[in-house]
């Protein structure tokens, strides 16, 4: 665990600070390219000196520049190690170091022209060094092996890299449809019921006043829930925000089963009778569920208010052995309203979004006996969230 702590925090450092991690690789490569000149060199060979060290950190040196250019420093090596080999008598290397780095920095960061020209010049210059060093084939045979796997693990990096951010495109695409669905089903809902109530409002001021101040308190009623489940989800997308930004905003990011009996009291406030009741061995469901099931109805609900011009809905939770369903009913117009339910199809298509993320189902329709509009949704528990999502209309 302290390995991978460590790991990661340099990835971090080094995606902050890539010069760091140039500079970092630089002085390792130095590093190594210094060995053969501490240690002690057979005596038929030439004593290593200080030109040929100084020479030697000259092909080093330009690979700290090897992100902003890499075929110029490829070109810088190419050129210094060929004036090493032809001006100096020093100590070889068991690798060609820098050769590797600036390979692998190409293959992973240049465009495909510009790969091309570096394997043009590596066809031509991997020969040119072995001629010049051994002559052997096992030598050029070694060298084409060394750069060919530096240039694929080069590639291999850039491909993963992509794929990440593909993967971070998609969860970032993913999360914002989560937003906007919570947008949609919180505002929608307290919109749909504060119409219903202000437009009750006036007839009931002039027939019935004490109807018209109950209409009122629940338009304000319904409009603090709102703000309060807006302030959940802002603070849970906040990122070190003080105290004073948040307030006292509660910070669970989502409601719950516990939270249906208020919802279903602001609906039945707005004037539709609404009736609940459960089946099966009734438990509690795992927090991402129940804020699933709590929008589903909550959407199913607020369609009825707004586009169905029922009298009675009602909600039933089935509770069965690996999953819950829900199904809420109404008696109003039917189908042919379901084309302006959730605003232009937006709310019926949430519900199919959140059934899916569970593995569920969710089929919407004519009601029973073939009058008004139900919305039927099945969700698996966790032990059988494997099925295949299908949306049925």
């Amino acid at each position: 665990m302290i390995a991978r702590e460590w790991w990661e925090r340099g990835r971090t450092l080094g995606a902050a600070h890539p010069l760091l991690v140039d500079i970092g690789i630089t002085l390792l490569v130095q590093a190594a390219m210094t060995m053969p000149f501490v240690v002690p060199r057979p005596p038929e060979f030439a004593p290593a000196t200080w030109p040929a060290y100084g020479l030697t950190t000259l092909t080093v040196i330009p690979l700290v520049w090897r992100r902003r250019a890499p075929v110029g420093v490829l070109l810088a090596i190419l050129a210094t190690n060929v004036l090493y080999r032809l001006t100096l008598d020093g100590p070889g290397q068991p690798l060609p170091y820098t050769g590797l780095v600036i390979v692998y920095t190409v293959a992973e960061l240049s465009p495909p022209r510009r790969r091309l020209v570096t394997g043009l010049l590596l066809m031509v210059a991997v020969p040119v060094g072995v001629w010049l060093n051994t002559r052997s084939a096992r030598e050029l045979t070694f060298s084409v092996f060394v750069f060919a796997a530096a240039y694929v693990f080069g590639r291999l990096t850039d491909t993963r890299r992509r794929a990440h951010r593909v993967e971070a495109e998609q969860a970032a695409a993913r999360e914002r449809a989560r937003i906007a669905r919570e947008m949609h089903d919180i505002l929608s809902h307290a919109v749909a019921l504060m119409i219903v109530q202000a437009e009750a409002g006036p007839v009931a001021v002039r027939t019935a006043p004490e109807r018209a101040e109950a209409a009122f308190d629940a338009i304000s009623e319904t409009g603090r829930d709102a703000m309060t489940q807006l302030r959940r989800m802002l603070g849970v997308l906040r990122e070190g925000d003080t105290p004073d930004d948040t307030g006292d905003a509660p910070r669970e990011p989502q409601p719950g089963l516990a939270d249906l009996p208020g919802l279903l009291g602001r609906v039945r406030a707005g004037g539709l009778d609404v009736r609940y009741r459960t089946s099966g061995h009734v438990r509690p469901l795992p927090d991402t569920t129940g804020a699933t099931v709590f929008r589903i109805v909550q959407e199913a609900l607020t369609n009825t208010v707004k586009h169905a011009d029922a009298g009675i809905a009602s909600v039933h939770l089935d509770y069965g052995e690996s999953d819950v369903s829900i199904e809420v009913t109404d008696d109003g117009r039917g189908p042919q309203s379901a084309s302006g339910r959730g605003g232009g199809g937006h709310g019926l298509a949430g519900i199919r979004e959140r059934a899916a993320v569970h593995g569920g189902t969710a089929v919407t329709g004519r009601g029973p006996d073939g009058r008004g509009f139900t919305v039927r949704v099945r969700i698996p528990s966790p032990a059988a969230a494997g099925a295949a999502a299908e949306v049925v209309r």
